[in-house]
């Protein structure tokens, strides 16, 4: 499979959505026949990063829009996920493992560690007041090739 595929997805900033992001993303990235330790991180990163989304770049407020693109090309998966929310301060601080900048909510403050280690590469461009976009890429061995 060479040719390029996508998908695009929004949905309402609400916590319910994260399942339905996941889930959709997953079916998408299926077609690449990835191993479950490969399609288990993706289902992560996809619920980190919208959880992130929902959480801080709208600050759990349901009025606000987040936005996946997920992209096959050959076999590789380009996901970014998108928000237009508050942005981040301090992107450095907020990539620190278990720094948290809503500790009243007990997040474990591991969102772009999880990320970092679970995709092949992975890009953020945040705009205070703007909104936040997190680009990721992961090569998927499929289960077929380790079979032949």
């Amino acid at each position: 499979m060479s040719e390029r595929n996508f998908m695009t997805l929004q949905f309402a900033s609400r916590s319910e959505n994260e399942a339905f992001a996941r889930v959709t993303v997953a079916a998408f990235v299926s077609q690449l026949d990835p191993t479950l330790d490969e399609l288990t991180d993706i289902k992560t990163v996809v619920s980190e990063a919208v959880t992130n989304s929902i959480i801080h770049g709208y600050d759990n407020r349901p009025d606000g829009i987040v936005t996946i693109t997920a992209e096959i090309e050959g076999d590789t998966v380009f996901l970014s996920v998108e928000d237009r929310g508050a942005g981040i301060d301090d992107l450095e601080l907020a990539k620190t493992p278990l720094y948290t900048s809503k500790p009243e909510l007990e997040r474990s403050g591991m969102g772009f560690t999880i990320m970092e280690n679970f995709m092949d590469e992975i890009e953020i461009t945040t705009i205070v007041g703007t909104g936040t976009t997190i680009r990721m890429k992961k090569r998927i061995e499929s289960k077929k090739a380790l079979f032949n």
